[in-house]
């Protein structure tokens, strides 16, 4: 199970990532958003795979009618995953934000 603590942790690790509110909420950016906690206990990370995660995982993985503009973002339950998909789902979303791997 992860939480929200982990998500700070993993996303503040990854280069140049900075924390600020968005929308009252705990957000993570890189050169775009990363994450934003969504509501207590459901992160929005970005991802290629929405339709496919949600498919396969619909109880972890879901959108909301806000989100359908946005193909890119997820909901993700935090209590239904854990440390190392979080690590995982975060380091996509950094990618697809701009983010560096530090390789040349």
């Amino acid at each position: 199970m992860a939480t929200e603590d982990d998500v700070r942790r993993i996303a503040l690790a990854l280069p140049g990532v900075t924390e600020r509110p968005s929308w009252g909420q705990p957000a993570w950016f890189a050169k775009t958003l990363i994450a934003r906690i969504w509501e207590p206990g459901v992160l929005t990370v970005k991802t290629q795979e929405r339709e496919a995660l949600a498919g396969i995982e619909p109880a972890t993985y879901f959108w909301t009618p806000h989100h359908e503009r946005s193909p890119q973002l997820v909901l993700v339950r935090l209590d239904r995953i854990d440390e190392k998909l979080l690590a995982e789902l975060l380091e996509d979303s950094y990618l697809i934000a701009g983010g560096r791997t530090g390789k040349p």
